[in-house]
């Protein structure tokens, strides 16, 4: 059974929501790092994130440290810091 996001209606696997619940404390992850936190599949992490993204509640972020590998982020978060960057 998939359970509805109520912020824009749309049914997420478990997968997702194990992603997206993880990435919910604002912090941004590489693949990696998701895959060891959520001890998940690489292939059912790599669907969630599919997932999430076609649906705009993620986003890639480039990674300075290491340009091989991209980082994840919740889409708000990121606009909140937008946000407090155009207030200041």
């Amino acid at each position: 059974m998939q359970a509805i996001n109520s912020v824009n209606k749309v049914r997420l696997p478990p997968s997702s929501q194990r992603v997206l619940a993880l990435l919910e404390d604002g912090e941004s992850r590489t693949f990696k790092q998701v895959t060891q936190e959520i001890d998940i599949s690489p292939r059912t992490v790599r669907y969630a994130i599919k997932k999430l993204k076609e649906n705009g509640m993620i986003i890639e972020k480039f990674n300075f440290r290491d340009a091989r590998q991209v980082l994840y982020q919740i889409k708000d978060v990121l606009t909140a810091e937008e946000a407090q960057k155009a207030a200041a």
